[in-house]
């Protein structure tokens, strides 16, 4: 494995530990009983309603939570299992699906809830950021490197 790649990998396990505080700050304020006014700034952004809405679930399972378990699949791949050769790929596959579901996350926030979160937002930031850095990784590792 070539130094770029190292980086790309070192690179994408930085930003999911960064997905997984994200996420855990968002859990924690999903289930606070009281008002908070971390990311209160009127109707437009405001955590608590996106956090506590009917949509901040999926089955009973809180979708920050589903976060945290995917921040950290992809944190696993780009450390533990770096060395196997489908890595790449889950990387593609699992950062592509979790930002298919952050968009979904965004249209509701946009369109159904009309009001934004911070958390969210910056969520779908790391994900898109982890995307790019995977689809970059898979191409760099289909080069043939230089002798």
């Amino acid at each position: 494995m070539n130094s770029c790649a190292r980086r790309l990998y070192r690179t994408i396990a930085i930003f999911a530990v960064l997905g997984i505080a994200v996420s855990s700050v968002s859990l924690d304020h999903h289930f606070r009983k009281s008002k908070t006014s971390f990311c209160d700034f009127g109707q437009s952004f405001n955590c608590d309603i996106v956090n506590r809405s009917e949509y901040s679930t999926v089955a009973g399972v809180p979708v920050a939570l589903i976060g945290i378990l995917g921040y950290a699949a992809l944190l696993a791949f780009a450390t533990f299992y770096r060395a196997k050769a489908e890595t790449p790929l889950i990387l593609v596959a699992a950062s592509l699906a979790g930002l298919g579901f952050a968009l979904y996350l965004t249209y509701v926030e946009k369109f159904i809830l009309a009001t934004w979160c911070i958390l969210c937002l910056s969520s779908l930031m790391l994900i898109f950021i982890i995307s790019v850095l995977s689809l970059l990784l898979v191409r760099q590792l289909k080069q043939p490197e230089a002798a």
